[in-house]
């Protein structure tokens, strides 16, 4: 068995470590392979490249996409070109549409009652992305809410008072893209779908036919049930399953970096791994 760990986030993102204190912890922690796939941005990816190789820890490149859906759809990219043109320009784009959404969140907190302004989230944030967790933390950090989930209970939630609708890509389009970078796309936490068995099959069916690679099955989050049904899913659709944490710092108390798996799990060398 070895330790790996395909789905974590830097500062660059919504984590709270940089790319280079994470593949410290992953030298420290006995990680193998390690990808960092940070929402929306893979401004990271060199420094965290650097890091992993002074550390002698094999490191992937990645990104992970929001698709578009009435629920929660992201989609994992490894091995990505970090500077494939057409991706960069379509990372761009998002992270446009989240600096607007982020503007409306600050004044809908500020009319709620909380003086929260971009600007110190954006300070908070300390990275190319500003996601929710900034937010949260700066609500923690003046005393409107004791914790992170209170402040995504009461204002960042879907239910929150200040919440707004992200703009996303379609899946197909999240897809195609990964795969035109060199990419392998993968489905990230299936679980947080909430679709029963049969609509998940179904989405795993239509996503396979238009190029998804792999299915995160392994993770510190499922139970053994879960991670055999996954598994039974991931063969039965000819996808690769792959292990992570989603691991994001102190914005995911409780959630530790390294999943352990076997050797066998993946094709490491279409990968660009050498274990051993």
């Amino acid at each position: 068995m070895i330790l790996i760990d395909l789905h974590t986030h830097s500062r660059c993102s919504d984590g709270t470590l940089s790319p280079a204190s994470l593949a410290e912890l992953a030298r420290r922690r006995r990680v193998s392979v390690v990808a960092l796939t940070d929402h929306d941005t893979t401004s990271g990816q060199e420094e965290f490249r650097r890091a992993c190789a002074r550390a002698e820890v094999q490191s992937l490149t990645g990104v992970e996409l929001s698709a578009e859906a009435p629920y929660t759809l992201h989609i994992l990219g490894y091995r990505i070109n970090p500077h494939d043109v057409p991706l960069q320009t379509a990372l761009q784009e998002i992270r446009v549409y989240r600096d607007e959404r982020n503007e409306t969140i600050c004044r809908r907190l500020r009319e709620a009652g909380c003086a929260v302004d971009l600007e110190e989230v954006e300070r908070e944030a300390g990275g190319e992305v500003v996601a929710r967790p900034h937010m949260a933390r700066v609500l923690v950090r003046k005393g409107y809410v004791p914790n992170l989930l209170a402040a995504f209970a009461r204002y960042l939630g879907r239910d929150g008072v200040a919440y707004v609708p992200r703009r996303r890509l379609s899946p197909a389009h999240c897809l195609r893209l990964i795969r035109e970078s060199g990419g392998f796309p993968v489905l990230a936490h299936p679980g947080q779908t909430n679709l029963d068995d049969d609509a998940l099959d179904d989405l795993l069916r239509k996503l396979t036919d238009e190029g998804l690679w792999g299915l995160e099955c392994l993770s510190s989050h499922h139970s053994s049930e879960t991670i055999f049904r996954y598994l039974e899913r991931a063969s039965r659709f000819g996808l690769y399953p792959t292990a992570g944490s989603d691991f994001h710092g102190e914005n995911r108390p409780g959630v530790d970096l390294g999943v352990p798996v076997s050797e066998d799990l993946l094709p490491w060398a279409r990968l660009g791994i050498r274990l051993g």
